[in-house]
């Protein structure tokens, strides 16, 4: 009998759902190759991930915005980018706009679609028409991934150091 305190792996749950995991690999493919840039995107998926409180995410996504070459900088700050200095205007409204989206039922109410509406009126100043709808697919996948893995306490991946500048 399963031990019902033993947490699944990522590799565990590749295997029980393949076409679960296939259909997400999907989505995240589709971003991909929507020419948006792939720092951005990492940066957007680190932050909604610490939002969400996703060990396994938040690990895995440091891991690849590294690999990607994102600033160390902007990775460390990225939970208090307003304040920071360090992230680009085009960065701050994805941030912006990726906050909004994941505490999109935590602030019901007036003031929140308000502010909803805001992210998006930045994100339409730094973002065309085209790559916003490949934003927002990112924003999501990333709020399934930590639905996923933090539901089924994927323990997180190791830390890999980050890159020394060559």
């Amino acid at each position: 009998m399963p031990d019902p305190h033993a947490s699944m792996t990522f590799e565990s749950f590749t295997r029980a759902a393949p076409a679960v995991y296939a259909a997400l690999r999907a989505l995240g493919t589709a971003v991909d190759d929507s020419g948006l840039d792939k720092r951005l995107t990492e940066l957007v998926k680190v932050r909604v991930s610490q939002l969400n409180g996703c060990a396994f995410c938040l690990q895995f996504h440091l891991n690849l915005a590294r690999r990607h070459g994102v600033d160390a900088r902007k990775l460390d700050l990225v939970a208090v980018w307003r304040e920071a200095g360090v992230h680009s205007a085009r960065e701050q409204a994805a941030l912006g706009w990726a906050e909004a989206l994941t505490v999109l039922g935590a602030s019901a109410g007036a003031g929140a679609e308000h502010a909803r509406q805001q992210a998006l009126a930045r994100v339409r100043e730094h973002f065309s028409e085209s790559e916003i709808p490949f934003l927002a697919a990112s924003i999501a996948a990333i709020q399934a991934w930590n639905r996923i893995a933090a539901g089924l306490q994927f323990p997180p991946p190791p830390a890999e150091p980050a890159r020394s500048a060559a």
